[in-house]
């Protein structure tokens, strides 16, 4: 993992490097910011990129314009602007800082200031922001943690989770796809997420929905669940969920190099009233009763895995 610097051909993409330009035209800041950073250290595929400056909303509006590019006032109110350069879009953000939270939206002001942009974001690797030649700038310490796949909130984990309790999921979500630290998960963030539960009660299913789904799309989410049932967030979100099946199941999956299928990882762990309870789809819904009723109860989950993957198989 490079430090200090990036290099990627994602970086070097002539849309992306023209909109930098433009919003830096008349002085302003400009730069890559958050998932994108990260992964590109981390040597991990990139989907969205997403830009943070110092310019106003208002003056993001006018500087793509005058440069023949479409904006799109997206989120204005709290300072984003979608740029589409020859069909892509790149959501641009000018740096803020909280007003006001109620643990799921946000009153903002706008912000001249780069580091306190990053103090109202989650976590310290989602908070690396890189110029248009990948030099990066590490306000609070997220390189370190990082290199350590240490996953860890911005100053007050307590604080953070009070601003959006979506970031309990999230915060597990990270670890299973990025959190190795040899000192296990931060115990920090563990006591603050104990001391919140009922925040979890004020989420959207939706929103719930979507984070398991991320969650156990990662190849092995199997420490970051039984950290997730040890400190009582399993329970509010899936009352009944047996965590013992999981790990077999991620087994044979692997063994059998079938890609993880998170809806029949949550058949695995059961539960109430799961495709209600996460809003699925109702494709998710339909796969979710076939491999908890269909192939039959009884069956062990890591053999509806083999099977699955053997059905999918044929069909290539």
């Amino acid at each position: 993992m490079s430090v200090g610097k990036i290099e990627a051909d994602w970086l070097r993409d002539e849309r992306l490097q023209s909109i930098l330009g433009v919003l830096a035209a008349d002085g302003e800041e400009a730069r890559v910011v958050g998932g994108a950073v990260r992964n590109a250290l981390l040597a991990c595929p990139v989907e969205d990129i997403d830009i943070a400056t110092d310019a106003r909303p208002d003056d993001v509006m006018r500087l793509v314009r005058a440069a023949g590019l479409k904006a799109v006032p997206t989120g204005i109110d709290h300072g984003t602007i979608t740029v589409v350069s020859d069909t892509r879009g790149f959501e641009v953000t000018t740096f803020r800082h909280d007003l006001e939270t109620d643990g799921r939206h946000a009153v903002v002001a706008f912000s001249d200031d780069l580091a306190e942009d990053a103090r109202r974001r989650d976590f310290t690797m989602n908070a690396l922001y890189a110029d248009a030649s990948g030099a990066v700038r590490d306000p609070v310490g997220g390189l370190d943690d990082l290199k350590a796949h240490h996953v860890r909130f911005i100053d007050d984990p307590a604080a953070r989770i009070r601003e959006d309790y979506l970031r309990i999921l999230r915060f597990f979500r990270f670890n299973a796809w990025y959190g190795r630290a040899k000192g296990g998960f931060d115990r920090e963030a563990l006591a603050a997420i104990a001391d919140n539960l009922d925040g979890l009660e004020t989420l959207s299913r939706e929103r719930v929905g979507a984070e398991m789904i991320k969650l156990l799309s990662a190849p092995d989410p199997t420490r970051a669940v039984a950290a997730m049932d040890k400190a009582g967030v399993l329970l509010r979100i899936l009352p009944g969920a047996v965590i013992s099946a999981l790990g077999p199941l991620v087994y044979v999956e692997d063994e059998a190099g079938l890609a993880p299928d998170p809806v029949l990882r949550l058949a695995a762990l059961g539960g109430e009233d799961v495709a209600e309870r996460l809003r699925l789809s109702k494709a998710q819904a339909k796969a979710l009763a076939f491999f908890r009723h269909e192939v039959g109860a009884a069956t062990p989950p890591a053999e509806i895995g083999y099977r699955h993957g053997a059905e999918q198989s044929e069909k290539l």
